[in-house]
C-alpha cells in the first residue's frame, strides 16, 4: 500500500517558506529584531514538525518494504543506516545531527541554541527533500 506522502511534502515546503522569510528579514533592514527573532522561531518549529514527519515516513517505508521486524524499536542512527542502505538517504551524520538538533529544543531554549538550531534547520531542508524524492520514486 503506498504511503500518503502530502503531510510531508506541505511540511518541507513550509520548512523551505519559513527558510526564504527568515533570510529575508535577516537582510532587510526594514524587519527589527522582534520580527526577526519570531521569524527564526518560526523556522525552528518547522524544522522539528518536519523532522518527525521526515523519521516517521522513514520508518513506516522501511516497515512495509524491509520488513517490521526490521524497522520496529530500532534506535534512530540505526533506522537511517537502514534508511541509507535502502537508498531513502545518503548521509547517516547529517540526520544524526538533525536529531541531536531537535533534541536540544525540547529541552532548552537560548539564544546559542537556537542559532545553531536555525544553521541545521537551513541544512536539513535538503536532506528532507532528498528524503521525500526517494519515498516518492519508491513509493509503491
Amino acid at each position: 500500500m503506498p504511503l500518503d506522502l502530502g503531510s510531508l511534502t506541505h511540511a518541507i515546503q513550509a520548512l523551505r517558506d519559513a527558510i526564504d522569510v527568515e533570510h529575508l528579514a535577516v537582510t532587510n533592514p526594514a524587519f527589527d529584531a522582534r520580527a526577526r527573532i519570531v521569524l527564526k522561531a518560526g523556522v525552528i518549529q518547522s524544522f522539528e514538525f518536519t523532522y518527525e514527519l521526515c523519521w516517521k515516513f522513514m520508518k513506516r517505508w522501511l516497515e512495509s518494504n524491509v520488513g517490521r521486524a526490521y524497522a520496529e524499536g530500532v534506535a534512530r542512527r540505526e533506522l537511517f543506516r537502514l534508511a541509507a542502505e535502502n537508498g531513502l538517504v545518503t548521509d547517516i551524520e547529517r540526520w544524526m545531527d538533525a536529531h541531536h538538533a531537535r533534541n536540544r529544543t525540547s529541552h532548552t531554549y537560548d539564544e546559542d541554541t537556537a542559532d545553531e538550531v536555525l544553521t541545521v534547520a537551513r541544512e536539513f531542508v535538503h536532506d528532507a527533500e532528498q528524503l521525500s524524492a526517494a519515498l516518492v520514486a519508491r513509493n509503491a
